[in-house]
């Protein structure tokens, strides 16, 4: 079984996590991902929140595997001659340059086509082209912020609040991918490259989707019914923070579960949804709420939910898990071991390979295995390629050495690492 994009080729001119999580995708469906780095140092993140001394540090690793290195300086006749010959070879370029960089290199729109008109180039932006802030960089959180999602996050008499998921950064890769392969559809239609930008403020705005919504209905009708603050509290004219509240139609929160004591993740999201109002009733032992019209519409709840939740919560105490209406409810840690359901352990959704110091084996993330059709974009795992190291990357002679990680199998128990390097050609 072939990878998707086995035989796209990509020159990948980004760093830090935003690019990087876009090609690393990329690479994991079969691309052959070329990542330029700058001479003597390459990728600000081999250093940073480094946690082995003089090794790569996981912020690195983590977003790298499967990728080929190459240190060249564009700013040497030498080295544009080089990334001349890559342009034509390649189907893709990704960037994440501050705004003008590329021309400023002698590497315009115009200039790329001229080398190849197929060439698809791909950048992420702070904020669009046109935008009164284009020439500002942007962060993580500061694209939380631009984009609107820290204003809605967290609780109705707290400051905004950034979520640890990273929605200015990964999410903005995943928008950039989908970016991508479409323009590499439109290509085999027309035989033409063009050029694809997102920006994080807008994939930030993105996801903010159903706060959009909600902004529309405020404004028609001057409260949200289903925010903790209908129907005793005041709504100004912008959405206001809702804390653990659902959202949606279905009321929910967060609440204390047993252990909540010692345990800081002990707790469980109760979705009260309409259809399972039955059951919990049952179950709570409060079968006259059943029919009761002071109950039994998510309106009428509406006023009286944190008594509700306070039941439900008493209930909860000698309990660790609650599946209702088939959905896990439990509050889980990210990372820690611990924390890792059984069902997760069952899927192949982790290799692990070992780092380039320390010999100390990490988490690398691998698209799960699977042949069935009606799973989209499974990858045969036929092998996993580490970030290419360091000292293999600062081992090159000139700006034509490249690059390749060693080569690690999934399945466990198999051999160690065999190292390969690849000269441009």
């Amino acid at each position: 079984m072939t990878k998707p994009l086995e035989g796209i080729k990509i020159i990948d001119f980004t760093h830090v996590q935003a690019g990087p999580a876009c090609t690393q995708l990329l690479a994991w469906y079969g691309a052959d991902v070329i990542k330029v780095e700058r001479p003597g140092a390459g990728d600000v993140t081999r250093s940073q929140l480094r946690d082995i001394p003089d090794a790569d540090a996981l912020y690195f690793t983590m977003l790298n595997s499967n990728k080929r290195s190459l240190t060249l300086d564009t700013k040497t006749a030498e080295g544009k001659e080089v990334l001349e010959r890559l342009i034509k070879e390649s189907d893709v370029l990704v960037e994440n340059f501050g705004p003008g960089a590329l021309d400023r290199m002698g590497f315009s729109w115009d200039r790329i086509k001229e080398l190849n008109p197929g060439m698809i180039v791909a950048s992420v932006k702070g904020f669009s082209d046109g935008h009164h802030y284009q020439d500002l960089k942007v962060y993580e959180n500061v694209a939380q912020c631009a984009g609107g999602a820290a204003s809605t996050t967290g609780f109705w008499d707290g400051p905004p609040t950034v979520s640890a998921a990273a929605l200015g950064d990964s999410n903005t890769g995943m928008h950039l991918a989908i970016g991508i392969l479409t323009a590499l559809m439109a290509r085999t239609k027309t035989g033409k490259g063009q050029k694809v930008a997102v920006s994080m403020q807008d994939s930030v705005l993105n996801l903010c989707r159903v706060k959009l919504r909600d902004q529309q209905r405020l404004d028609r009708v001057g409260y949200l019914e289903e925010y903790p603050q209908y129907p005793h509290g005041k709504f100004s004219d912008v959405v206001p923070r809702g804390g653990n509240a659902g959202g949606g139609g279905q009321p929910g929160w967060v609440l204390k579960c047993k252990g909540w004591e010692t345990d800081p993740n002990a707790y469980i999201y109760f979705t009260i949804q309409g259809h399972a109002w039955a059951p919990i009733c049952k179950a709570l032992g409060r079968e006259e709420w059943i029919d009761d019209p002071a109950y039994n519409t998510a309106l009428a709840r509406q006023d009286k939910i944190f008594d509700i939740f306070a039941i439900i919560e008493d209930w909860l105490k000698d309990k660790t898990k609650f599946r209702g209406g088939r959905h896990p409810a439990q509050v889980r840690h990210p990372v820690r071991a611990g924390a890792v359901d059984e069902g997760d352990r069952q899927r192949p959704v982790a290799a692990r390979q070992r780092h380039g110091g320390g010999g100390r084996p990490q988490a690398a993330r691998q698209v799960p295995d699977g042949r069935q059709p009606d799973q989209v974009l499974r990858h045969d795992g036929g092998g996993h390629r580490l970030p290419a190291a360091r000292r293999a990357h600062r081992r090159g002679a000139g700006p034509t050495r490249l690059q390749q990680g060693p080569d690690r199998r999934h399945a466990p128990g198999q051999g160690g690492l065999r190292r390969t390097a690849a000269a441009l050609p």
